[in-house]
């Protein structure tokens, strides 16, 4: 006669063990670029912290499908761009309705140039939802247009349009000069932290 299964917090079934240890590795290798990416699509980083473990707990529940998907990264970045999105809509309903306007952070990363990276930041936030996605992952993620069109499930044309319309209006909210240096800044940041 064989022993019942255990229970309880221990016992794991053996198909669900290298589930686990599929998802703490999936975990591991993408949290930071999932927790960049929320932050660049909310500006908080409290809220980016909790739509990422949302996202993660999401990602978790429905293992089986992420891992199916052609792209289980792609996947997972669209759970948290729904979420990010959710939650700026959220966030502004909240402002509207009590008048409040919550002093705003600083941009992807510490600027030289605090008033333009705050200037840069409330004009990203201003964009529309899948504009904002746009732009954000061509060009704070340094994804390639193909990828956000999967990430997004949108055209590769729609993807182009969206940055292009994007940036556009970033141009047309900034003075030239400061969507230059803050796009410098930024990018030399990250070649930075990519080195380091």
């Amino acid at each position: 006669m064989s022993k019942p299964p255990a229970t309880g917090s221990s016992a794991v079934r053996p198909g669900k063990a290298s589930a686990k240890a599929e998802f703490e590795d999936f975990f591991r290798r993408h949290h930071r670029e999932l927790a960049r990416l929320a932050y660049s699509m909310t500006g908080n980083r409290t809220e980016a912290d909790d739509v990422v473990g949302e996202a993660l707990a999401s990602a978790w529940e429905r293992w089986d499908r992420v891992q199916a998907a052609d792209s289980p990264l792609a996947y997972v970045r669209k759970i948290v761009v729904n979420l990010s999105v959710e939650r700026v809509r959220t966030a502004v309903r909240d402002r509207q309705r009590h008048r409040l306007m919550a002093p705003l952070t600083r941009w992807f990363y510490h600027s030289p140039d605090v008033g333009g990276a705050v200037d840069l930041q409330a004009a990203v936030l201003s964009l529309p939802p899948g504009r904002r996605a746009c732009v954000v992952m061509r060009h704070v993620l340094d994804l390639p247009e193909e990828e956000v069109a999967r990430t997004l499930g949108i055209s590769l044309g729609t993807v182009k349009s969206q940055t292009s319309k994007g940036l556009a209006q970033l141009r047309s909210q900034l003075a030239p000069g400061e969507l230059a240096a803050a796009a410098s800044s930024a990018r030399a940041t990250r070649t930075t932290r990519k080195e380091a």
